[in-house]
């Protein structure tokens, strides 16, 4: 009697399409019970960001996140996407374009920078107080001034580090043309 009703309950679960992933058999005294227990199912989805989601990620980062979460926040709102073989392709490609972009910006400092090194001492010509010094200072803009009458390029001011000049001399400028590249350039600074 145990058995077809065991039996009757197991077709039971399988028309309404469950598994029976896990059987046990429990005896009582007069009766035998059969306990199904089922695997627990996946509740993560890797997905990439469309853009930055604060306390989760930044753009285009790879992750986990729960799938409700993904379901009823990131995906009606349009910041996340699931993974895809093509989307990880297209991903790849992206960063290799980037990468690409970098180093020929990073090589495009290092011939600037060898150009400004190269020609020597930059002259700046200032009027002349008792001994060495000069009436006013020699400031960035000064000397991004007399680049471009020289060089005719175009070098913004920020990236130009310079020591205080009151005084005639040479001194050492450095322009900071990329986060790895800087070029040292040399002032001559005399007084007339």
């Amino acid at each position: 009697m145990a058995t077809a009703t065991a039996a009757s309950t197991l077709s039971w679960l399988h028309s309404f399409g469950g598994t029976q992933n896990e059987t046990t058999k429990v005896k009582d005294r007069n009766r035998d019970f059969v306990v199904f227990a089922q695997k627990k199912t996946k509740k993560t989805r890797k997905v990439i960001l469309k853009e930055d989601v604060e306390y989760v990620g930044k753009k285009g980062q790879l992750l986990d996140v729960k799938a409700g979460y993904f379901r009823n926040y990131l995906l009606p709102m349009g910041k996340a996407q699931i993974v895809t073989p093509v989307l990880l392709k297209e991903m790849k490609m992206e960063e290799e374009r980037i990468e690409v972009e970098k180093q020929r910006v990073k090589e495009e400092a290092q011939q600037l920078a060898l150009m400004f090194e190269t020609v020597g001492a930059f002259k700046v010509k200032r009027k002349g107080g008792k001994n060495k010094q000069i009436f006013g200072s020699v400031t960035a803009q000064d000397l991004v001034d007399i680049i471009k009458a020289q060089l005719q390029r175009d070098v913004d001011k920020r990236i130009v580090s310079l020591p205080e000049i009151r005084e005639t001399g040479e001194y050492i400028a450095e322009l900071k043309l990329h986060p790895e590249v800087t070029a040292r350039v040399r002032v001559n600074v005399y007084a007339n």
